[in-house]
């Protein structure tokens, strides 16, 4: 049954990825729970950040094509998901824009017009370019290729809190990392999606988030602005370039975070007829925002 509301609430947060993440949970807190929380999300950091020159992400970045990469296990998952998503949508989620996300100065550097013009070249999808052998957790690309995970990192950092509260006892709770949450256990816990609008903070709508996940991802914070333009920090597979005219704002919910935060990327990139097929196909819900919004599932009445 759940659990009544006059138990004690606790908040915990901490640095991870650039920015921070939170933990709501009901009860009594176990010992070293804060400090497990911290070093779940350290792990992900450790593993899949391009800003941190040992990660193991870089080094498999830094490998020759054609040479196999011994992978961490939490590594190995995520590429295997972005791989997945990436296939079942088209390459419209693509984790091999590395080199053009950096390009553009969404990377560890800056901004690069000799960058950008290299990167702007047809280009194949990490899942044609990439081998994975998750059984042995290795991988090696058949091409030079730049790795970028920033669309996928931090729902699966949501994912590892959920994991770490579970292994300690707390099967009820709700994890964020900035735009990714996720809910468990039988409590409804109350989730705005923010309105997108430049330089403000709206309320658009409130979820009422029970055993799921949520992520946003939207181009009205985190843009360039070239001769007057507004520039998505979205980066279109199949040009290299920033998404031109993209929704304002995409929310999408699914079982677990890792995948919301990857398909909220995918609907971002497509049109809506497509974006309505795959959500339907792949069983997550979808709100978009902006130009021609549409909502889909359980957020059909937003």
């Amino acid at each position: 049954m759940p659990k009544t509301s006059t138990e004690p609430r606790h908040a915990l947060n901490g640095p991870t990825m650039g920015t921070r993440w939170q933990v709501l949970v009901h009860g009594d807190l176990p010992a070293g729970l804060q400090p497990a929380l911290q070093a779940a999300v350290e792990e992900v950091d450790a593993q899949m950040s391009l800003w941190r020159r040992e990660s193991d992400l870089n080094r498999l970045n830094a490998a020759a094509p054609r040479v196999w990469v011994d992978l961490p296990a939490a590594l190995t998952q995520v590429l295997e998901t972005g791989l997945g998503i990436g296939r079942a949508s088209g390459g419209a989620f693509d984790i091999g824009l590395g080199d053009a996300a950096a390009a553009w100065g969404f990377g560890p550097g800056p901004a690069s017009e000799a960058a950008i013009h290299a990167a702007r070249r047809p280009r194949r999808p990490a899942h044609e370019l990439m081998e994975l052998d998750p059984a042995n957790r290795r991988a090696r690309k058949h091409a030079a290729l730049t790795i970028d995970l920033n669309g996928i990192a931090k729902g699966y950092g949501v994912d590892r809190l959920v994991e770490t509260l579970a292994a300690h006892g707390l099967p009820s709770a709700l994890a964020a990392i900035d735009g990714e949450l996720r809910a468990t256990g039988p409590r409804s816990w109350p989730v705005a999606v923010e309105a997108p609008i430049p330089g403000h903070r709206a309320v658009h709508s409130v979820l009422g988030l029970c055993e799921a996940a949520v992520a946003t991802s939207g181009i009205y914070r985190h843009f360039v602005t070239v001769e007057g333009r507004r520039l998505s920090h979205l980066i279109d597979p199949a040009t290299g370039m920033p998404l031109v005219a993209p929704p304002d704002q995409v929310t999408v919910l699914a079982q677990d975070c890792t995948s919301a935060d990857a398909w909220a990327k995918v609907f971002m990139v497509l049109p809506q007829p497509e974006a309505l097929r795959l959500a339907a196909l792949n069983g997550v819900s979808v709100l978009s925002l902006g130009a021609r919004p549409y909502a889909t599932g359980r957020f059909a009445a937003a």
